[in-house]
């Protein structure tokens, strides 16, 4: 090959690649645009999965930069528990930071968060009780409710106990006052569970709910002004079957909650 030649193939080449990263990048500010949480490494597992784009994450990250694209910013979440003055029962840390699990349905993990909407300068308040199951991270059971009371919880519980018949895990909370109420224990006894909590002032004792918490209003919440309660609603039930049914997560191998959960009862 004479050397003009060569020149002119390497060119060619060039001017292929950079093309090709054109078609890459109106795809990123695609995925940028409809969730700007999403960072570079979400964003390549999209492109892969959602749109049959195969490219590193040296390369995404690349293109982000040269397009100024950024995940939104991770605020600190400060949570709602409210902590029982006179707790009736308290259980040991049996799940000792241990967020491992072989199967679904092994280790539930549970807790409430709250979220404010506005009407004027009225601020009023939701509340979140859901329970996360270790294995999968699918959100197992939710319920929302205006108020941060013994009923939010049993219900949680008993919906997730509805759905999972035979289900016998572990589980884990910190020691707000509902779950350090002896009804609750009762409950968790008769359905055959063992109940475990976090200790005094220890989050990361229940580190993977807690993220959940953060996920959820970091993508969804946070940067944002609801208006009325049932805008707000919906965001969190939209969002908990995007993120059981669409969110892939790397340590899951790649995989949403629910696929993750489904492989296992193919292999079994």
């Amino acid at each position: 090959m004479s050397r003009a030649g060569y020149y002119k193939w390497l060119k060619r080449g060039t001017q292929a690649y950079e093309a090709e990263n054109e078609r890459i990048a109106r795809e990123i500010e695609k995925i940028h645009t409809e969730s700007p949480d999403k960072g570079y490494r979400r964003i390549r597992d999209d492109l892969e999965r959602y749109h049959d784009i195969k490219a590193n994450d040296k390369r995404v990250l690349r293109l982000c930069r040269r397009k100024g694209i950024k995940s939104t910013i991770k605020y600190y979440n400060k949570g709602c528990t409210r902590q029982a003055k006179n707790p009736q029962y308290i259980a040991e840390n049996v799940l000792d930071r241990d967020f491992t699990a072989t199967a679904p349905n092994q280790k539930w993990l549970t807790d409430v968060t709250e979220f404010k909407y506005y009407t004027g300068i009225e601020v009023h308040k939701v509340y979140l009780s859901a329970i996360l199951d270790l294995y999968d991270r699918r959100i197992v059971s939710f319920v929302i409710r205006d108020s941060n009371n013994n009923p939010l919880v049993f219900d949680t519980f008993d919906k997730a106990i509805a759905e999972n018949p035979g289900a016998t895990p572990l589980c884990h909370s910190d020691r707000g006052f509902q779950y350090t109420n002896r009804v609750f224990h009762s409950k968790l006894e008769a359905a055959g569970m063992t109940q475990s909590m976090s200790r005094v002032a220890k989050c990361i004792d229940n580190g993977p709910m807690e993220g959940f918490w953060g996920i959820l209003k970091r993508e969804r919440y946070y940067g944002k002004r609801f208006t009325n309660r049932t805008s707000l609603v919906k965001m969190i039930e939209d969002y908990i079957t995007y993120y059981n049914n669409k969110r892939l997560q790397r340590k899951l191998g790649v995989l949403t909650p629910m696929e993750k959960h489904r492989q296992y009862f193919m292999v079994a």
